[in-house]
């Protein structure tokens, strides 16, 4: 295939590749689905299949012969099953029959009764893979999903348009996820008059014009409004939606929305250019939204009865509450085909590759960084796990390895000082993050998600990092900065940095809320342990369960009693007259004995019912907001200018 040829396939977003494998598929097989999301270029790969091919004229719907140039084929026949106005199928022997647009009520079962009707070859295209609609099992002989453009083909489509100004074209790479329909959208949208610092005005038209388009599969419009609530949130189940079980139905019934462990979801980048619209119109509905869902999902959390069922919350919690360097590594606007899976001994020379590669990119020294690694793969390929995409080829990986003594030796060079604080027993049977690495954005997401359940599962993770990327990550996850090792061990200029971060189930709602409310004052699960903490002060056995435990400065019950007797009394000393008597209902109610009555407390003091229960209120709410401002400034994220400072000794 010549340049010319391949320059031509890839105009208006068709790849030659993808029109090769489509023609090789229409020859050797009888029923073929070609299938890929909404504006994946489908139809227009399909126009030019026909347009290609020897003796084909006329309109669509009129007798065609696609094939290979010089082949002599039987007439084709093309039915778009999206227009009102279409002509019946037609019955008949022979030739290939093309069935565009299967999606929608009642239009696969169409093109099911047309596949028996007469022996004959049948190109479906579809939104959803056949594979996964009902009559269709094990019909299909040949499948080919069309997958996004790379981003600089979504460039140049942008170019081909005539968007001059490189950041508008970064926009439309950015908005269309490789989806040409949602990057001549957006070109539209820029050429209309629209900045392109103008974000928001530009995912307005691209949803419109994508909505538009979704109204083939599902008519009215009662559910355009669940649908963009439900990119805002992420995952939704009908209760969060506010939806009944009918528009729940049919919303996942859409080729766009798919099924997780938490509910329905928006797949990428559709669900980017959703929520960037809704946003635009609605701000301070978007807003509450997303803080609904997340209070939401932190009592799913709380309430959650397996590791999987945790897992699956906190990566929806911090798509919720996390800072935008997280959503931007944790949550791209696009999808990636990768699995990922432990390694086998078989994959040693993947391994290797993809570990030169995650050198270069830190910028490491390629000798010193392969003795460090060496000394991960001493312990097995199975500290490894490798991303591997459709065609099986390894995409990326994460060095992954158990905490004990068998591994001290290999996390020792990394960790250095650190390595008997953070990696030695008690913390024994969690992980060590070493490495992480991919290709491409997507796939590094999730490898990402992969690292974060099994961080769940094991309890316990410690990441030492020479990479300021990977370091803000960290901090944006609130994890706990130990410091810096003493040697630049990977000779790059930099030392890297230990971070820690327990995973304790009962401290996993406090987490996730100090990570969406930080510098916001303590949200209801920090408050609601703190009091829990209080009730409960002089038994151990109830505070070894308390979630305030993840705390830099109340790791153990002791120190969480010690921490939280220091932080009433300081309180009480406040020169605040209000604090102070907060301080002092505190201190009379949860530390004057067990025989205290909250009657007694307030005649004691001289207060009335309801002021002493507004100053109880007080109280723990200003214990629970130094407790998160402490803990904050302990993982290295800082105080916010304005916070209330962290109690001392009195």
């Amino acid at each position: 295939m010549g340049t010319a040829e391949r320059d031509r396939g890839r105009r208006g977003g068709l790849r030659a590749e993808d029109a090769a494998r489509l023609r090789a598929a229409v020859e050797r097989s009888t029923v073929v689905n070609l299938t890929g999301p909404p504006g994946i270029g489908k139809s227009a790969l399909l126009a030019r299949l026909l347009a290609d091919a020897p003796g084909r004229s006329g309109p669509r719907g009129t007798p065609g012969t696609p094939g290979t140039a010089g082949a002599r084929e039987p007439a084709a026949v093309v039915v778009d099953l999206a227009r009102p106005d279409r002509p019946p199928v037609p019955e008949g022997t022979g030739g290939l029959l093309i069935l565009d647009g299967a999606d929608g009520p009642g239009r696969t079962a169409e093109a099911l009764d047309a596949l028996g009707t007469a022996p004959r070859r049948l190109l479906v295209v579809s939104r959803r893979p056949l594979a996964a609609v009902e009559g269709w099992t094990g019909r299909v002989q040949a499948t080919v999903a069309l997958a996004p453009l790379p981003e600089p083909e979504v460039a140049n489509l942008a170019a081909e348009a005539g968007i001059e100004d490189p950041a508008a074209r970064a926009l439309v790479v950015r908005l269309s996820g490789g989806v040409p329909l949602l990057a001549g959208a957006a070109c539209r949208a820029l050429h209309a008059g629209a900045e392109p610092g103008d974000e928001g005005a530009v995912a307005d038209q691209v949803a419109g014009e994508l909505t538009e388009r979704l109204a083939r599969e599902l008519p009215g419009t009662r559910w355009q409004h669940a649908l963009r609530l439900l990119a805002t949130v992420g995952s939704g189940d009908e209760q969060l939606l506010s939806a009944g079980p009918e528009l729940f139905t049919r919303l996942g019934a859409l080729s766009l929305v798919r099924r997780t462990p938490l509910g329905l979801a928006v797949r990428e980048p559709y669900r980017t250019v959703l929520e960037t619209a809704y946003r635009w119109r609605r701000p301070l509905a978007h807003h509450s939204s997303r803080s609904r869902a997340a209070a939401y999902c932190g009592t799913l959390l709380a309430r959650a009865g397996t590791p999987a069922a945790r897992a699956a919350l906190v990566r929806e919690g911090l798509f919720l509450n996390g800072d935008a360097t997280l959503r931007g590594m944790l949550f791209p606007a696009a999808e990636s085909p990768v699995r990922v899976a432990p390694a086998h001994d078989g994959d040693a020379d993947d391994i290797g590759r993809l570990l030169h590669g995650w050198a270069r990119r830190g910028g490491f020294d390629g000798a010193r960084a392969e003795r460090i690694t060496e000394g991960w793969l001493a312990h097995g390929t199975s500290a490894f796990r490798l991303a591997r995409d459709a065609d099986g080829r390894a995409r990326g990986l994460s060095a992954l390895l158990p905490l004990g003594a068998a591994t001290a030796d290999a996390v020792e060079p990394v960790l250095q000082q650190h390595t008997e604080h953070v990696a030695a027993a008690p913390r024994a049977g969690g992980l060590f993050l070493g490495a992480a690495y991919a290709t491409e954005p997507a796939a590094h997401a999730r490898i990402l998600h992969d690292i974060l359940t099994d961080s769940v599962l094991a309890g316990h993770l410690v990441v030492s990092t020479a990479t300021a990327d990977y370091q803000r990550l960290v901090r944006g996850m609130g994890f706990r900065l130990h410091g810096s090792v003493r040697e630049d061990v990977y000779r790059c200029g930099r030392r890297p940095e230990v971070f820690s971060h327990a995973f304790a189930p009962a401290s996993l709602p406090l987490w996730l809320e100090r990570l969406g409310g930080r510098g916001a004052g303590p949200g209801e699960h920090l408050v609601a342990g703190v009091t829990r903490a209080l009730r409960h002060l002089g038994d151990d056995r109830a505070l070894a369960g308390s979630g305030l435990l993840a705390g830099p400065a109340t790791s153990t019950p002791a120190a969480l009693r010690e921490w939280l007797r220091e932080a009433v009394y300081r309180l009480a000393e406040s020169g605040d007259p209000v604090d102070a008597e907060a301080g002092a209902v505190l201190a009379a109610y949860y530390l004057g004995g067990p025989a205290t009555t909250h009657h007694q407390v307030a005649g004691r003091l001289h207060l009335g019912r309801a002021t002493y229960f507004r100053r109880l209120r007080r109280g723990v709410t200003a214990i629970a907001a130094a407790l998160g401002e402490e803990t904050a400034a302990g993982r290295g994220g800082g105080v916010p200018a304005g916070a209330p400072a962290p109690p001392r000794a009195p």
